[in-house]
């Protein structure tokens, strides 16, 4: 079921960002213009890094549009630390260990080959500044990445309508 024009799910968990590891709830982050909510399964696989280092390339744009990236995976708050300080990555990771948030998402799958369960579906979503779900984007497998430039179109859509 898509989340579009919903409000989207809040959450509560930890986070690795400039400030080291701390935590962060979704309401607290709204406000202040778009999120951009990057799902991912592993860090450190070639695909996700491949996907968050091209957020992290484009990161001036979004920040001229006034949103906020984060990246969310199952993975431990300590391995994203690391994921991010190795790939110099200018927005905050969330770690959901225990798959809550993925699951509000419906963003749920898993590695069964290789016994990882659950992860996170590669998806992106846009919330407006109030939370209201303006964009989805849910991979058909792990190997599709995000179509970068329908994300940047959708947060700046809600820039001009503002």
């Amino acid at each position: 079921m898509s989340l579009v024009n919903q409000q989207a799910p809040t959450f509560t968990a930890p986070i690795a960002d400039t400030d080291g590891l701390s935590t962060m709830t979704l309401s607290d982050a709204l406000g202040d213009g778009p999120i951009v909510l990057a799902f991912f399964p592993a860090a450190f696989s070639s695909v996700c890094t491949a996907e968050l280092c091209t957020f992290r390339d484009g990161l001036s744009t979004f920040n001229e549009l006034s949103a906020t990236i984060y990246g969310i995976s199952t993975d431990l708050p300590y391995a994203l630390a690391e994921f991010r300080t190795q790939f110099e990555l200018g927005f905050p990771l969330i770690s959901d260990t225990n798959g809550t948030i993925i699951e509000q998402y419906g963003v749920t799958t898993s590695f069964d080959h290789i016994g990882l369960q659950p992860v996170a579906q590669r998806a992106v979503f846009v919330l407006d500044e109030t939370g209201r779900v303006v964009y989805e984007w849910i991979a058909d497998n792990p190997g599709q990445q995000p179509e970068y430039d329908a994300v940047e179109s959708a947060v700046a859509t809600l820039i001009a309508e503002q």
